[in-house]
């Protein structure tokens, strides 16, 4: 039985229904409902008429088809991008669009078109996921299979595969057989995932997304939108993520962990000093449980393993200084870098893979790191940083050694690594003293 919600001109709605279907309506009335989505003039006639945009998931449409109006198309493509981002795009993912009756064009049939063509233009792509999954497990698959279960042409199958290859993953072509990934890829597994979940905390709820932009950014817009406590963002692949003070981070399709936890704290934002330095040590704990020896951390944020970087931490708070606040936990481990991440990184990285005798799968870093960081923010919620400050000094890389600070691309100060005070600041021994810095960035000097 079809279900779906009348909304809002120009809003997004989203239900589960028992059968697992996630069906989400839009109902553009108002030119400026989406970016580009004005009206066209043609003949003296808007071109552009009012349309509905259906989006579901699990099921397989009839054959797409597509409708030569320009203004269909910039509307597909503005509200494929809009779903995208509020996470209801999801695998074998369509997207109806049909003329309401009452518009100057109502008598023309409905366009069913494939959001896969439009994200297709914006990023990796909810069809090159479907056929990730189909070649994850490293054997070979008919090109004419692989079509048939996307509803591409065959140059619409290369051009996917095109897109995948982009990103780093080598697909080999087989004559006369198919494709196949060079290695298996190691995709989230979700039913061990929520298994792992469950064993937790009763307080954290995961939704996994194939890929969005940064999972920070994509929670923080949820959590301004009302997110309960312990909700969880992970993806599957980032295409721009972010690290601290602007600067990106690199996620490898299949090689990288990347989520962000959202945490509401009963103090105000002004005592989460000292956060991503408690974060950073139950994510190094974490790492150490799964055989990953060696792990140190880094001031402010950094994950280490035998000099090189590990991983990384990335807060992001709101409220006021006293009173309620709020934090997105934002996660990243390198767990299986191939050469082409390596390259996009720019500064020397590692992964577990290569500390490790046997790399524990994603799902298992993913289930590993929850645990631990959740149990982190629960003692932080009612202690601040003082009961992970002493951890945290041991772990410490650079204790003792001398460095410069950086502020907005400029020295400030250079001098030895003395410890970390009570609120997470770095205290810097300089001939003018002992000084304390809650913000910068570290570069080794020589002795």
């Amino acid at each position: 039985m079809t279900h779906y919600s009348r909304v809002r001109p120009g809003s997004v709605h989203a239900s589960e229904v028992k059968s697992g279907i996630r069906l989400t309506i839009i109902d553009s009335r108002q030119k400026r409902d989406f970016p580009g989505a004005g009206a066209k003039k043609n003949g003296g006639r808007e071109g552009f008429p009012r349309l509905a945009a259906v989006c579901w998931a699990g099921g397989q449409p009839e054959t797409p088809t597509r409708d030569s109006s320009l203004g269909v198309m910039k509307f597909a493509m503005t509200a494929s991008y809009h779903l995208s981002r509020c996470g209801t795009i999801e695998n074998r993912s369509f997207v109806t669009f049909s003329r309401i009756a009452g518009t100057s064009r109502a008598h023309a049939p409905p366009v069913l078109v494939s959001v896969r063509f439009f994200l297709a233009i914006l990023r990796m792509g909810t069809a090159s996921f479907s056929l990730l999954r189909m070649l994850a497990d490293g054997g070979l698959h008919s090109g004419e299979r692989l079509g048939r279960a996307l509803g591409l042409s065959r140059s619409g199958l290369w051009n996917l595969i095109r897109r995948i290859e982009a990103s780093g993953l080598r697909v080999l072509k087989v004559r006369g057989r198919g494709y196949r990934l060079a290695e298996a890829l190691d995709l989230f597994e979700l039913d061990a995932l929520a298994a792992g979940l469950k064993k937790i905390s009763p307080e954290l709820c995961i939704e996994v997304l194939d890929e969005c932009p940064s999972t920070n950014t994509v929670l923080a817009e949820r959590a301004a939108a009302g997110a309960p406590h312990g909700t969880v963002l992970a993806c599957e692949y980032q295409s721009a993520g972010r690290g601290r003070r602007g600067h990106s981070w690199v996620s490898a399709v299949g090689g990288s962990v990347a989520f962000s936890i959202l945490w509401r704290f009963p103090r105000g934002a002004g005592a989460l000093g000292g956060l991503s330095l408690a974060a950073a040590v139950g994510a190094a704990k974490a790492l150490e449980r799964l055989g990953t020896q060696g792990v140190a951390v880094k001031w402010p944020n950094d994950l280490y393993c035998e000099g090189r970087k590990l991983g990384g931490i990335l807060i992001e708070s709101s409220g006021a200084i006293v009173g309620p606040s709020a934090a997105i936990v934002g996660v990243g481990i390198n767990v299986r870098l191939g050469a082409h991440a390596r390259d996009r990184i720019g500064v020397p990285a590692t992964d577990i893979a290569s500390h490790c005798e046997a790399t524990p799968s994603r799902t298992t870093v993913l289930v590993a790191a929850l645990e631990s960081i959740a149990g982190v923010l629960a003692r932080f919620s009612r202690e601040g940083f003082a009961p992970f400050r002493e951890e945290w000094l041991q772990r410490h890389a650079w204790t003792g050694r001398r460095v410069a600070l950086s502020q907005a691309g400029r020295r400030v100060a250079e001098g030895k690594v003395v410890g970390v005070a009570e609120d997470g600041a770095l205290m810097l021994a300089s001939v003018g003293g002992i000084e304390r810095f809650h913000i910068g960035e570290l570069s080794l000097r020589p002795e």
